[in-house]
């Protein structure tokens, strides 16, 4: 564990963290019943899951790609959660600021991308609408 970055580090912390703490009022207030909390619960957790995941890379010793690498991980999952937000939130301020999040992150992994040489991602269309 010597030669993990800060970062990775932290991020391993994190991770651990998360395994070995108590269920929390949030973690046990998710009705299991197919209700829009649940749903969004199911979602925001699963977007969590993926980007704490997608952010433990390998390192592969260039310090912009593996930063590149880590970011992106943290903003597609900025932008899933906010997604979840859409579909399944009301507060039309909080919504505004969910779609600004994906906005704002999308351009921020294009541009990470482009500067270390890698292919821009494709936008696509997102199902946004409250169920």
């Amino acid at each position: 564990m010597g030669s993990l970055t800060l970062l990775r580090r932290a991020t391993l912390l994190a991770l651990v963290v998360a395994a070995v703490a108590p269920a929390t009022a949030h973690d046990t207030a998710h009705p299991a019943d197919g209700t829009p909390t649940a749903a969004y619960a199911v979602e925001n957790d699963a977007a969590m899951a993926k980007m704490m995941h997608d952010m433990a890379v390998p390192t592969t010793g260039d310090v912009d790609r593996d930063f590149v690498a880590m970011m992106v991980a943290h903003h597609q999952g900025a932008i899933d959660m906010a997604q979840a937000l859409l579909r399944h939130g009301h507060n039309e301020h909080l919504r505004r600021i969910a779609q600004e999040i994906i906005v704002d992150q999308m351009q921020e992994i294009a541009a990470m991308k482009l500067a270390v040489g890698e292919p821009v991602p494709t936008p696509h269309a997102a199902p946004t609408q409250p169920r």
